[in-house]
C-alpha cells in the first residue's frame, strides 16, 4: 500500500524525496482516524502529514436573507461587540458607573451593528439575498510519513483496520 511518488513540501516548495504515501482516504475524517491509531501506537506524528488532492470550493446555502434579518444579524453581531468592549472598559472603572458603561456600549455598538447589517444588505441585496458559508474540500487525502518510518507506519495502520 506503499507509494514513493514524491511529494511536494509546501513549506519550501521544492520536491521532498523521503515522503512515503502509507494510506488513501476519501474523507478526511478517516485521514484523521489513521494519524490517531499512528498516535496511540507511539508512532511519532510530528512528521506525518495529511494531504489533500483534488481541491474544490464549496459553498453551502444556510438559508434566505432579508432586511430584517439583515438588521438582526447586525444588531446581534452589534450588541455582542458592544458587551466586549463594555466588559473591558469595565474592568477599569468604579462599580457605580461600571453597569452604565456595560449597556451604554450595547446599545451604541447594536444600533451602529443594525445601521451596518442593513447597509450592507442593502449594497448587495438584489445580488445575493442568500446566506451561506463555503470552504475547501479535497476529493481524495493521503497520509504521508518520512520513509524512515513508513515500514512502522503501514504496519500499524494494516494491524489497526
Amino acid at each position: 500500500m506503499t507509494d514513493t511518488t514524491p511529494t511536494t513540501n509546501p513549506a519550501t516548495e521544492g520536491p521532498v524525496l523521503d515522503r512515503v504515501v502509507i494510506g488513501h482516504y476519501d474523507s478526511y475524517v478517516g485521514a484523521e482516524r489513521a494519524v490517531d491509531l499512528l498516535a496511540d501506537k507511539d508512532v511519532d506524528v510530528a512528521t506525518v502529514s495529511i494531504v489533500g488532492h483534488d481541491l474544490k470550493s464549496v459553498e453551502l446555502v444556510t438559508g434566505n436573507m432579508r432586511f430584517g434579518k439583515a438588521a438582526l444579524y447586525g444588531l446581534g453581531g452589534g450588541a455582542w461587540l458592544g458587551l466586549l468592549v463594555g466588559l473591558l472598559l469595565g474592568i477599569f472603572l468604579p462599580s457605580p458607573v461600571w453597569a452604565e458603561v456595560v449597556l451604554g456600549s450595547v446599545v451604541f455598538a447594536a444600533v451602529w451593528g443594525l445601521i451596518f447589517g442593513l447597509a450592507g444588505y442593502g449594497l448587495v441585496g438584489r445580488r445575493r439575498s442568500f446566506r451561506s458559508t463555503s470552504g475547501t474540500r479535497a476529493s481524495v487525502y493521503t497520509v504521508e510519513v518520512p520513509a524512515d518510518i513508513a515500514r512502522q507506519a503501514t504496519q500499524v495502520l494494516d494491524a489497526g483496520r
